[in-house]
């Protein structure tokens, strides 16, 4: 969008947020660089210039704006769309592994030469893949100089710098700030907290119906891995260098997150989950306006707009869930789910007591005995081969998969089902456009609202709604009084 000079200055001029992430808006003559929607008066249109990513407007020498925090800005909705290398790069650089793999990591995991994606990166977003990194530290690093009190030292290593003097370097480019200036600026309540508790808001484009979204994992929660507790969804995290505990709260204009970490090096990748679990990225502007254009989903839309789409924080976890869910009900599903934490998963130590224990990951499912899974023995299969092929590395579910190729992986497996298959592909790996039209659920949905109830005729009728057609399910689950689609008291 940023190169559609006449719409970006429309959207600067009427600061309007829903571009929040879409582009920035770099000063000339002032050398700062503004989210869009930011309050200040806006600079003549000769004065703009548009850059794609905050790391675009940092390589050409702009600062970010005190004022708008353009670096706090939701992050653009297109990586959650798309399925290229550029978005699949993108996915990757904010889950850290540029940090920590670097470049040749990131390369590898795409199966790319490194001057592919420097190439395609650079085309794209103005900026290769250290620099996007870079600005990602920098972002990390602010929150954690303004939220905890953290030692300057702790605080760059945690952030990713390999150096106190780097960290020291970027933040004074970036905010013009030294970091002990970024530290006294911080508003006195952001420190607040329980010690070892990182607090902080995590921002979303509105609307945002958070009723299914949290209604969804509350209900689904696994004991011992996941709660509802006093208006917080809670849950262990399962983190590249440690474990932490997120507590999140819906607001009306941001998400409330407490994170505690065993280490701080993981606080970029645990945001990240975060704001996939939430689905915090998308667009539900653009959503909502495709789904309205149909007669029979306008008035589930005007009613509660903004859904989202509630997803995971752990792909692998989420896709033992989903074969444990088949057939049977929510109820069952979170028994069975249980009982393999209670055997085989992690401990971990919760002050606020509830959460006890990391969900297994495969490779502790590996030597699973299924004579003790009180399942019938066709889903037994289904489960080990699942967590044979994961524990393997033969099947990788993550935020680098390839939607159509992983599906067919699926697929693939005895006792995978196109709807076992679809829901991982819309709740883990994210894809905007999967749909379930053999779900009961969505059939019940679909025959009251006077849609086509067979899967095959349901199918064609959605065609009209891509791709948005994960967003649809959500709208046709809610017109059930299932659990799922009401936010726990």
């Amino acid at each position: 969008m940023h190169t559609d000079t006449e719409r970006c200055v429309r959207a600067v001029q009427s600061k309007d947020a829903r571009f929040d992430g879409w582009f920035y808006t770099a000063v000339l003559t002032t050398g700062i660089y503004c989210r869009p929607s930011c309050p200040a008066v806006p600079p003549k249109p000769r004065h703009m210039v548009f850059h794609p990513s905050a790391a675009a407007c940092q390589q050409a020498g702009f600062r970010a704006c005190k004022r708008c925090r353009p670096d706090a800005s939701p992050g653009s909705p297109e990586w959650n769309v798309r399925a290229d290398l550029v978005a699949r790069a993108m996915r990757l650089i904010a889950d850290g592994v540029v940090d920590r793999e670097g470049v040749t990591g990131l390369a590898a995991r795409l199966g790319y030469s490194t001057r592919q994606i420097e190439r395609q990166l650079l085309a794209e977003l103005g900026a290769g893949p250290l620099a996007l990194a870079r600005a990602q530290r920098a972002r990390t690093a602010r929150l954690l100089v303004e939220t905890t009190g953290l030692p300057m030292a702790d605080v760059a290593f945690a952030a990713g710098f390999s150096s106190v003097r780097a960290f020291n370097d970027t933040v004074r480019e970036v905010f013009a700030l030294s970091p002990s200036e970024l530290r006294a600026r911080a508003p006195k309540h952001a420190a607040a907290g329980a010690p070892g508790v990182i607090a902080l808001r995590l921002p979303f484009r509105a609307p945002l119906h958070p009723d299914n979204l949290f209604g969804h994992l509350a209900a689904t929660a696994v004991p011992g891995v996941e709660e509802w507790r006093e208006g917080s969804y809670r849950r262990t995290l399962r983190l590249p260098y440690g474990q932490g505990i997120v507590a999140l709260s819906p607001r009306p204009d941001h998400i409330a997150c407490r994170l505690a970490l065993s280490d701080h090096r993981d606080l970029t990748v645990a945001i990240s989950r975060c704001r996939r679990l939430l689905d915090l990225d998308a667009d539900p502007v653009a959503v909502d306006e495709r789904l309205r254009a149909d007669p029979a989903l306008a008035p589930l839309v005007d009613k509660a707009p903004g859904r989202r789409v509630p997803r995971t924080a752990d792909e692998a976890e989420f896709a033992v869930r989903a074969v444990l869910g088949q057939q049977v009900s929510t109820a069952a599903a979170r028994t069975h789910a249980a009982r393999l934490v209670m055997a085989h998963g992690t401990p971990v130590d919760d002050p606020e007591g509830g959460l006890t224990h990391l969900f297994p990951a495969p490779e502790e499912l590996a030597a699973l005995d299924p004579d003790a899974l009180a399942m019938p023995r066709t889903r037994r299969t289904t489960l080990t081969t699942l967590v044979r092929r994961l524990a393997d590395g033969d099947l990788r579910l993550g935020a680098d998969s390839d939607w159509p190729k992983t599906r067919a992986a699926l697929l693939a497996l005895p006792g995978f089902g196109p709807w076992t298959a679809d829901v991982i592909a819309m709740r883990a790996l994210g894809d905007p456009d999967a749909f379930l039209p053999t779900d009961l659920g969505v059939r019940r949905a679909a025959h009251a609202l006077g849609l086509p109830s067979t899967p095959a005729a349901l199918t064609t009728r959605a065609a009209a709604w891509r791709p948005w057609r994960a967003y649809a399910v959500q709208y046709l689950w809610a017109t059930d009084s299932h659990p799922i689609n009401v936010l726990p008291t």
